[in-house]
């Protein structure tokens, strides 16, 4: 009987530690979260937003017409959407953005969105860019981008959706349990990152 405990209390005790440790980093991860856009004024080759709310749509085209970058790429656009449908439900003038903007429609998550990216920089010659997408999202996001954009300059530009409570994320069930599945997919998305390094 003892024989077979010690196996089990070292399981049970690996599985506390882990936990402990998931924990203590999820409290960083959600610490660090951007509250606000640190860098508002550099101008970039390209404007990326990353589809997944109206929100990052409305803050790309914003700064399109603020002159903050001279074209936007949306990435992870449904097939079937165009251009003018985007602007116009984003309520802005369709004659003034549409020129200027590109969609790519290849990409079904945050992996995609990075290579889908990357494609479409190589392709009008671009080497900085400033991203959009939800705060709780920037920190994968970045990394993801950065893997596959090592040389290029990488504002982030978070939005911050209403239903995420950021400041009292522990209170509310919604956000906690998104920040959580945020937090987790950051490492492994930092461990798959690490793993291909070396590979």
């Amino acid at each position: 009987m003892t024989v077979l405990r010690r196996p089990l209390l070292r399981a049970v005790l690996l599985l506390a530690l882990l936990s402990l440790g998931w924990g203590v980093g999820l409290i960083g991860f959600a610490s660090a979260l951007p509250r606000g856009v640190e860098d508002a004024t550099t101008q970039t080759g390209a404007i990326v937003v990353l589809t997944g709310g109206s929100e990052r749509l409305a803050a790309g085209l914003d700064l399109l017409e603020k002159g903050m970058a001279g074209k936007l790429f949306v990435s992870g656009v449904y097939r079937g959407v165009e251009v003018r449908e985007l602007v116009q439900l984003s309520r802005h003038a369709p004659e003034a953005l549409e020129c200027c903007i590109a969609l790519g429609y290849s990409a079904d998550n945050t992996i995609g969105n990075a290579q889908e990216t990357a494609a479409w920089m190589a392709q009008e010659g671009f080497d900085s860019l400033r991203l959009v997408t939800g705060n709780y999202h920037m920190p994968r996001a970045l990394a993801e981008f950065r893997a596959v954009l090592p040389k290029a300059l990488i504002i982030p530009n978070p939005v911050f959706p209403e239903h995420v409570k950021a400041e009292a994320w522990w209170y509310s069930p919604g956000t906690f349990a998104l920040i959580a599945s945020e937090y987790t997919k950051y490492l492994l998305a930092q461990l798959r990152i690490m793993l291909e390094g070396q590979s």
